[in-house]
Formats: C-alpha cells, structure tokens, sequence
C-alpha cells in the first residue's frame, strides 16, 4: 500500500512500488517506475520515461525527467535511470539522454544532490556522490563512485572525473580529473590528493604509493603521458594503476601546473 495525495496527477501506465509517498501536487508521467519505499514531495515533477529505484527520497519542486536541452532532441525514445537510496534536493533538475549519446542518463546508489544541481543529457554517475548546491553538469559528463563536486561548479560537457575526486567550490571544470585527485579555481586545476576521502577508504601504503605517483606524474616537469605509461609498467599500487590508467585514456586533457625540469 502506498500514500498517495489526492492531489497528485497519475498518469495511466505509470508503474508505482510498495510504500510509496507521494504529495501534494506532484505530476507523474506515465512511462514512470517507482521502486519501493520511495518518497516523492509535494510539487515535483517525474516526467518523460524515468526510472527510479528504491528507498529514493525526491524533494520538493524537483523537475527529473524533462526532455534534454538539446536542439537537436525532436522527441526520440529516451531515458532516465536512477538507482537506490539517492537523495534529490529542492529545484533539482535531471534530464535523460539523447539519441547521439547513447539515450541515457544514469545515476547510481546512495548520491546526494543538493538544491539547483542539474545533471544534463547522457550524464553518467556512480555511487556515493555528493554534489554541493548549484553545481551544474554539462552533457556527456561521466562521474566515478565518491565524487565530491562543490557548490557553483560547472562541469564543461564531455569531461570526465575518476572515483574519488573532489573538485572545490565555485570552480570551473573543463578537463579530466584523475581518480584521487583534488582540482579548484577558475579555470581548475589540480592542487594534489584528496587525501580526506583517501584516509577513508584506502590503506596508508596504498596512499604513500598516491603520492610518489602524483609528484613523478605532476610535480617533476616529465612529460605527463611517458611518466604515466612507465607507472603502469613498473608500479605493484592497483590505485596507482588505476589513476594512471585513467590518464593515458583521457580524452580532454588533465589540468595542472607544468613545472619545468631545473623547477
């Protein structure tokens, strides 16, 4: 049994789990899923063909579904998959994919979306990601697990940002981010580790192996793409791999500071 207010407009079709809550005046499209448990507040808007998992908590006047800002969408067959225990803040907006971007946005497990974040088309996002209020993703923008993005960060479309990341507030992204790896100012640039989110979640000999990578990688004056790939050969650090790996496929470029080699 769910609860649903009166006021609320079902759409016929629309798919709705066990004890779910939705309120007053929220629009339901009816290509819409809802998992079990989940929590809809009052005014919010599911629309389009959205997804959503279980134990999701939809805050008010959240907009998830609307068609993609794309000029070029003419109303393809296209979707927004959300997954479990995610939190979805006040004035959010979440559109789906596109046609030319493989038709999906996803978004993974136990997130946190703060008030006015927007996700764009075909954005890709893991699990445990919190992104601060007002920070606004561009299309094509692919996001690791343990992301951390701060309040007023733009992220330019297609860039891509490695598990563990965290990029400051009031930044402006537009080139990669490795994996582990701390990124601020306008335009951002690596200033280092993520050593906060790291001391949670690796152990010390696997973050020491970090940072003799990190400074050969950024701090030596080498050319960043030879030192990566000599990395990938020689290191026994799977975080280490896994960073250098990520950089030696980056599409966009990584932003830092090139010191020379006399520096």
């Amino acid at each position: 049994m769910s609860n649903i207010h009166p006021t609320a407009v079902i759409e016929e079709g629309a798919k709705i789990g066990n004890h779910v809550t939705i309120g007053p005046f929220v629009t339901i499209s009816s290509k819409t899923t809802i998992g079990d448990n989940t929590v809809i507040d009052a005014h919010a808007i599911i629309a389009g063909h959205t997804t959503i998992g279980e134990d999701n908590h939809i805050f008010s006047h959240a907009v998830v579904g609307s068609i993609p800002q794309d000029l070029k969408f003419k109303g393809e067959n296209v979707e927004l998959i959300i997954g479990n225990n995610n939190k979805i803040r006040e004035f959010t907006l979440l559109n789906p994919g596109t046609e030319g971007g493989g038709r999906i946005t996803r978004i993974g497990n136990n997130n946190l979306l703060m008030g006015y974040v927007h996700l764009g088309h075909d954005v890709i996002m893991g699990d445990n990601c919190i992104l601060a209020n007002g920070a606004t993703l561009a299309g094509h923008v692919v996001l690791g697990n343990n992301v951390v993005i701060g309040g007023l960060t733009p992220v330019h479309q297609f860039v891509n940002i490695g598990d563990f990341a965290m990029i400051a507030g009031a930044s402006a992204l537009s080139q990669d981010i490795p994996p582990y790896c701390l990124a601020e100012g306008n335009r951002a640039t690596l200033r280092g580790l993520n050593l906060t989110g790291l001391r949670r979640h690796l152990q010390r000999d696997e973050i020491n192996a970090l940072k003799i990578a990190y400074r050969e990688l950024f701090e030596s004056g080498q050319a960043l793409q030879e030192t990566a790939e000599l990395l990938l050969q020689s290191s026994t650090s799977e975080s280490v791999k896994k960073l250098v790996r990520f950089i030696t496929e980056s599409k966009r470029g990584i932003p830092f500071i090139r010191k020379n080699n006399n520096g």
